[in-house]
């Protein structure tokens, strides 16, 4: 199996893009992905995208999207796993450039969000959820996040203070990232006063609906040192699945999925928590980074909450989380999330991250999350 690194990466600002199609938002991205890889052409393509035909009503976007790019008739793929589409397409064209089968893929993510109503969004993200046992009796998203976070709360002592300093960390570094949906900070007080939306989840516990797209270039790593440009390499990659259903699992605080698709790829690159020099993770909800950075190993099963309490995961902590301003701040446009997220890694890791840019990192990890953790994909990266 061959190594692979990341050669290229482009993202334009996200936000409510009224004035920009489906197919413009991700032809742009991918433009400068190739841009910056220095290539003009790709031997194929995977794209991450939840529901494109709820959101927009087109399917079939592997076909239009390559179209559109100007790569027709290369072998282009639509991949989805609910929010972790995107981190399950870098996956799979991992898989491909590893394997031999092409020297040069274009990995993306994209999805269009705010051309139909908020109960539409609602309807369309909640498709991510079991149909049959939670959204049938009309639970949505941030309701089973809240189960989530109260039930961390009753097991562990987790705080509704601490809940908010994740939010308050994610926008203060989503202020120094010109990309980001909403690049401005905000306060405890601000996060503990805004609107309730599934007790104890209040607005700004909550990442927005977004329009917007990522896109990257893997290369083997052979090819990427005769580029004269920074070597990102690939060193691990992990995908596991759970329960969809929260009512089906042992314990609704515990991220099994994550914890599995960490392991994978802790394993393959040979690495252990105490490595990872920051991270990138899933924050849809306040609740779901702390979960994360458990499962993930950074700290202790239930001492999630105080990790920002010390500021560990602050961008001048010990392990910086979010530095991009995680999905809270910068946006979730849920196909494209898990491509930005690398596309940030990229970034520190070449030390091109501006305002937000950390001290000397030599490893990253990105963790990539489908619904309430039914699904989770995970990467390591280094810079060589």
């Amino acid at each position: 199996m061959r190594d692979v690194a990341v050669i290229g990466v482009g993202m334009t600002k996200w936000g409510e893009l009224w004035e920009k199609s489906f197919r413009d938002i991700f032809v742009e991205s991918a433009l400068l992905a190739l841009d910056d890889a220095g290539v003009d052409r790709i031997d194929s393509m995977y794209v991450g995208s939840m529901s494109s035909g709820l959101f927009v009503g087109q399917e079939h976007i592997a076909s239009l999207l390559a179209d559109y790019l100007g790569q027709a008739p290369i072998p282009s793929t639509r991949v989805e796993t609910a929010c972790a589409s995107g981190g399950l397409a870098l996956r799979l064209g991992f898989m491909e450039v590893a394997s031999g089968m092409s020297d040069v893929v274009l990995v993306g993510g994209i999805e269009k969000m705010t051309d139909v109503s908020g109960d539409e969004a609602t309807y369309a993200l909640g498709s991510a959820a079991d149909q049959e046992y939670e959204g049938y009796h009309g639970i949505t998203f941030p309701g089973l996040y809240a189960l989530i976070a109260r039930a961390h709360m009753e097991k562990y002592g987790t705080t509704r203070e601490q809940l908010a300093l994740v939010a308050v960390k994610n926008h203060k570094n989503g202020a120094k990232n010109p990309l980001a949906q909403f690049p401005f900070e905000i306060t405890v007080d601000s996060v503990l006063n805004s609107v309730m939306i599934a007790d104890p989840l209040r607005l700004l516990d909550c990442s927005p609906i977004t329009d917007g797209a990522a896109a990257a270039v893997i290369v083997p790593v052979e090819v990427a040192k005769k580029m004269k440009k920074p070597v990102i390499k690939i060193l691990g990659t992990g995908h596991a699945t759970d329960t969809i259903a929260l009512s089906s699992r042992k314990d609704i605080t515990w991220l099994e999925s994550t914890y599995q698709a960490a392991k994978q790829a802790y394993d393959m690159a040979d690495k252990k928590p105490e490595d990872i020099n920051f991270i990138e993770v899933h924050d849809c909800f306040t609740i779901a980074e702390i979960c994360v950075l458990e499962a993930l190993g950074i700290v202790e099963k239930g001492k999630g909450g105080e990790a920002y309490e010390d500021e560990l995961t602050f961008l001048e902590g010990k392990i910086p989380v979010n530095t991009s301003g995680g999905l809270k701040a910068k946006g979730h446009p849920v196909g494209a999330t898990g491509v930005a997220q690398v596309i940030e890694i990229v970034k520190q890791l070449r030390g091109e991250a501006g305002k937000r840019q950390i001290k000397d990192p030599r490893i990253g990890m990105a963790q990539n999350m489908g619904g309430s953790g039914g699904s989770s994909v995970v990467h390591i990266f280094e810079r060589e």
